[in-house]
């Protein structure tokens, strides 16, 4: 789990992952720390979505969206009017 945790704080800089023990459903607390040792974040994650590149690239990104949220920088109101946006197909010209 060392290594994960490395992995987390390299790809969520400047923020520090600390990873708790796991619970009775094998589930960890994840949580993110700023600068200043402050909580930003909190998240439930499995040993599998720590284990598969896949599922590990999702929550980073995940990650990354709801400290967008907390720092100010994105509304998730402006995330769902954009996802219910038809999507255009052809070229500009």
């Amino acid at each position: 789990m060392e290594r994960i945790c490395r992995l987390l704080n390299d790809a969520l800089t400047p923020y520090e992952a600390r990873l708790g023990q796991a619970d009775n459903h094998d589930r960890l607390q994840l949580s993110l720390h700023d600068r200043q040792g402050a909580l930003v974040l909190q998240r439930s994650v499995t040993a599998g979505q720590l284990q598969d590149q896949r599922l590990l690239v999702d929550l980073v990104d995940g990650l990354h969206r709801d400290l967008q949220i907390a720092e100010g920088r994105l509304i998730p109101c402006v995330i769902a009017a954009s996802q219910n946006l038809p999507r255009v197909q052809g070229t500009f010209a």
